[in-house]
């Protein structure tokens, strides 16, 4: 636990999915980031569960993917009843083929908690440290650094901060930033962690009634199922096991009997909001602090990893002194815009207005209006790849790309070229033609998007220079 008088490069508030990234991420570029979270551990349940394909790339990046793929599961179908008898199924997700530019296109199931724990332990891994039991009560903030203060122990002294504190965001509300939004569906709804014997996990059973909806989902990595259950608006909403067992057994051919065990139960209105600004002063918000969706569309946890993911580096270039103001003005100009675009996403998929699929997997973002993004070729056609876009996976001369970009560096790529380059403190990596890059140079951000494109490397030394990159 923090001391009085303790002092750290990062303060980061919340140890949920973003505050652990952003923790690990900087950890990564050697930055000293402290997390506190005023729970005694780290959250339970599991809320936020569905992986999506560019967020596997990010924990690819963070070197976790593998132990998320051990214990995470597979989407599951829906399994439709009525009468107690099944009606069909239907996937949830159309299913896309994975390529040689994207190698992960199918989102994965793992209950928000697990997730949260493969990152705790990473971070444990670079020396990251979490101090629980630390509920924030003030901050202040001057030229030079953020002062945190706490309900119990002494004050922290960071450079920074970033709000990583959820939707009721402790630091959203002391730097008096507002959220605008809408309430998605003003009726209640209810999603818990549960046991249930006499329910295959091969399915995702859902109930219709006219009650309202009762689903439940297996979930990967664990003996438990998810439930979610609707109420009609105005319903004080039963939140102990017996009162789920009353809905399941109202609502289903299960008996309350079946419903052995309530481990983990949060009530809720499905709304989109979005934080009027992502930053005051050195004070930044990201993810659920930042911005509120509808768990329909599964890109809540999601935004708020790629939150995480674009400000690490940031953060890690400005404290050590290679990149000015401008750069971390960027987060706002990127982040905001996309999180806008991913809450108008989830709110269509929980109105039934748009299917799960290519969009939500989160594969096609990218920062092309950004002050970042300088695109130098000209006359390119409509589909071709160009600066602000995520980078392309494949494999060109025994070099796997995401394995050259995996790290908290710059990657300098050249694509059937073999035009001189500046020096620059970053790795070259040559390939021969690769069609999703055409030909060209490219210098690849810490976050896996092209920052600068050209069919030579004139004026690439100026971007470079502007972001701390030329060789001493």
């Amino acid at each position: 636990m923090a001391s009085r008088g303790t002092h750290t490069d990062v303060l980061i508030v919340g140890a949920g999915p973003t505050g652990l990234a952003l923790a690990l991420d900087l950890a990564r570029h050697g930055v000293a980031a402290l997390v506190v979270e005023r729970g005694a551990e780290l959250f339970p349940g599991s809320r936020g569960k569905g992986l999506q394909p560019r967020t596997l790339e990010v924990l690819d990046d963070f070197g976790v993917l593998d132990r998320i793929r051990a214990v995470a599961g597979h989407y599951p179908p829906n399994l439709f009843w009525k009468d107690g008898a099944p009606q069909g199924e239907r996937r949830m997700y159309d299913p896309i083929e994975p390529s040689e530019a994207e190698p992960y296109t199918e989102a994965l199931m793992l209950p928000q908690w697990h997730t949260q724990r493969v990152l705790y332990g990473r971070l444990g891994e670079l020396g990251g440290e979490v101090a629980f039991g630390r509920e924030l009560v003030g901050l202040t903030q001057d030229e030079e650094g953020v002062t945190a203060e706490f309900a119990a122990g002494g004050p922290v002294r960071a450079r920074y901060a970033v709000a990583a504190d959820g939707g009721r965001s402790t630091v959203r509300r002391l730097l008096g930033i507002g959220m605008t939004g809408e309430t998605v569906d003003p009726a209640p709804m209810l999603v818990a962690d549960v046991r249930v014997d006499g329910l295959d996990r091969e399915h995702w059973h859902v109930f219709p009634a006219d009650e309202g909806l009762l689903a439940i989902c297996p979930l990967g990595g664990t003996e438990d199922f998810q439930l979610v259950a609707g109420f009609p608006e105005g319903t004080a909403v039963d939140l102990t096991l017996e009162g789920l067992r009353t809905v399941v057994a109202a609502r289903s051919h299960l008996s309350a009997g079946q419903l052995t065990e309530l481990r983990w139960i949060s009530e809720f209105r499905p709304r989109a909001a979005l934080a009027d600004r992502f930053r005051a002063g050195r004070v930044f918000l990201a993810g659920d602090a930042a911005h509120v969706h509808s768990p329909a569309g599964g890109q809540g946890l999601n935004t708020s990893v790629q939150d995480a993911y674009n400000l690490g580096w940031k953060l890690a270039a400005a404290l050590t002194g290679r990149a000015g103001a401008r750069l971390l003005d960027s987060y706002e100009e990127e982040r905001r815009a996309n999180a806008a675009a991913m809450l108008e996403l989830s709110t269509r998929v929980h109105r039934g207005e748009q299917r799960r699929g290519r969009a939500t997997q989160q594969l096609g973002l990218g920062y092309r209006e950004s002050a970042l993004s300088v695109e130098t070729r000209r006359g390119l056609p409509a589909d071709a790849l160009r600066a602000g876009d995520r980078a392309p996976d494949g494999r060109r001369g025994g070099t796997r790309l995401f394995d050259a970009f995996r790290g908290p560096h710059w990657t300098l790529l050249t694509v059937g070229t073999d035009a001189p380059l500046p020096a620059l403190a970053a790795p070259v990596v040559r390939i021969p033609d690769y069609e999703a890059y055409g030909t060209g140079v490219f210098l690849v951000r810490p976050d896996g998007y092209l920052g600068w494109a050209g069919a030579t490397a004139e004026g690439l030394a100026g971007y470079a220079s502007d972001q701390g990159l030329l060789a001493p």
